[in-house]
């Protein structure tokens, strides 16, 4: 536990509470009578009301969503799966200002049409909610369906032949099974609807803002460090109470489970009810998923007088002015930047998650929590954290190219942890201990009973590690040197120019981005496959 505590220590905790610190103490005093005064205005509290109740909504209709679409990958076996899965997580790479363009252009902005929870809604709140759910739907199909996949079928089988209807079994069996796994999607969820910056700032205008636009507008609006500083300590107790309920939540569920290979659980659909699960839920992607990016599509080929592929070949080329280097050249930086940080929040998320699963104690379930911060702290405040701490020896690294892996590993940590946590906690200590009694060392006990159990789990953290890192903006873009920019940083800069032409190749390099990220979960999932072994573990 002592390397993941340091690395948070040093690259998460010491940024965040500079910066705090710097926007609270002015003038030589510290400026706690504002704390008060931010808190008591009224425009404030209806952002933070409306931060979390669009959270709660976005979280509840995810997983209503993306259930069904567990199952389906989890358990049914159809042509074309393992693309159609890596095509589900592209949204989760892309920059949420041409997400939140995609879906403006789509569903528009304007006046009421419905009530949910009370709160009438107009056709943004709306755009927002659906926006929320298509960045978040590959969440619940990897975290949910990954554990799904390895639970044995022929447990729900039995509880069938005692007289239990399919829905009854499903109830009692499996998602009892799958409780601690459905806890982490939707604590992810939230936690990244609870943040939503680009969603927002498109799609709800001047109207709706998130404590997360707040703090960007008055840090680099108003320059009001101080309200900021205020509204990221706000933004941290909240994020804090929802971990002390998750963990609650999941202590009172934790079980051994019997897992198997997923590899084994997958059928052909069976029946009608079945065939029809798998249409809509088919349905469903090609309207949620599919359709915004094909709209993004379409927008990159829209050139003057027709369609062609002008702006991709504008791509080969450095203006001199917003890019030092052809925007082209933004896709080897992000590949090179996503795989370092994938492997950083491999070590770090897997040490931690081993050592949260074998140990136990207050201290233990507060290391977990901490774990789950960076998903929850205003990616605005750690990229000026890095900038006005990491720049003194033995820390300056502001000039060094790892600075922007260890940003983005900061976000792929928690993903992994969130991911092999139920897995491991599934895992019976009776094969362990078993193993050991039979001379086994601690490290081929490692790799000879755990390792088997939990690859797949360790291959879908790797998937969402480099899918969360290869799309980070909100810190890289802060760090990000000139003339070796991101991927998002370069569509962003891009939509920031005015033009035609401009627009066009943020929407080229949009899909480019998309295409990366799908032939690198499929040569993941195929590994995957190829690792693999057949029957049961």
């Amino acid at each position: 536990m002592a390397l993941p505590t340091a690395f948070f220590a040093v690259f998460f905790a010491y940024p965040v509470v500079s910066i705090v610190g710097r926007g609270l103490h002015q003038g030589g005093h510290w400026q706690l009578g504002r704390i008060g005064d931010v808190l008591g205005d009224g425009a404030i509290r209806h952002v933070l009301w409306f931060t979390c109740w669009q959270a709660a909504a976005s979280t509840a209709l995810t997983l209503a969503v993306a259930l069904p679409g567990a199952y389906v990958f989890a358990r049914l076996d159809f042509p074309g799966k393992r693309l159609l899965r890596a095509v589900v997580t592209v949204p989760f790479v892309l920059p949420t200002v041409v997400v939140g363009s995609a879906f403006l252009a789509l569903l528009g902005r304007g006046g009421f049409t419905d009530s949910l929870w009370g709160l009438r809604l107009d056709t943004s709140v709306w755009a927002i909610l659906v926006a929320h759910v298509f960045f978040n739907y590959a969440v619940v199909i990897r975290t949910v369906g990954g554990l799904w996949a390895q639970l044995d079928p022929r447990q729900e089988e039995a509880a069938r032949m005692l007289g239990a209807s399919r829905l009854a079994a499903w109830r009692r069996v499996t998602l009892p099974a799958l409780g601690p796994s459905l806890a982490a999607a939707g604590l992810m969820v939230f936690l990244f609807t609870f943040t939503s910056f680009g969603v927002i700032q498109i799609l709800g205008g001047p109207t709706y803002s998130t404590l997360e636009v707040e703090i960007y507008r008055q840090t680099a609006e108003l320059l009001d460090l101080p309200t900021a500083a205020v509204l990221t300590l706000v933004q941290l107790a909240a994020v804090a109470a929802v971990l002390a309920v998750h963990g609650w939540t999941v202590r009172r569920r934790e079980a051994t489970l019997r897992l198997v290979d997923a590899g084994t659980t997958a059928h052909r659909p069976r029946g009608r009810g079945e065939r029809a699960l798998l249409g809509g839920v088919l349905a469903v992607i090609a309207v949620l998923i599919l359709l915004p990016l094909g709209v993004l599509v379409a927008r990159s080929l829209d050139v003057p007088g027709g369609y062609g592929f002008d702006f991709y070949r504008a791509l080969g080329n450095a203006d001199g002015g917003t890019f030092t280097v052809a925007p082209l050249q933004t896709v080897w930086n992000s590949l090179r930047y996503a795989a370092v940080a994938t492997v950083i929040a491999l070590l770090i998320g897997g040490l931690a998650a081993a050592a949260v699963v074998r140990r136990a104690g207050r201290l233990v379930r507060g290391f977990d929590a901490l774990l789950m911060l960076p998903l929850g702290t205003s990616a605005v405040t750690v990229g000026f954290g890095f900038l006005i701490t990491l720049d003194k020896p033995p820390l300056d690294l502001r000039s060094s190219w790892i600075l922007v892996p260890l940003a983005q590993a900061l976000v792929g940590v928690p993903f992994v942890v969130r991911v092999m946590l139920p897995v491991l906690r599934a895992v019976d200590d009776r094969l362990r201990e078993a193993a050991a009694v039979l001379g086994a060392s601690p490290l081929r006990v490692w790799r000879e009973v755990e390792l088997p159990l939990v690859a797949r789990a360790v291959a879908i953290a790797a998937g969402f590690a480099f899918a969360v890192s290869l799309g980070e903006f909100g810190a890289t873009v802060f760090i990000a040197r000139p003339d070796t920019p991101t991927l998002p940083v370069a569509v962003a800069r891009l939509l920031g120019r005015a033009g035609e032409v401009n627009y066009g190749q943020a929407m080229a390099l949009s899909t480019i981005l998309m295409l990366v990220c799908a032939v690198s979960l499929l040569v993941l999932e195929n590994l995957r496959t190829a690792d693999a072994r057949p029957g049961e573990l």
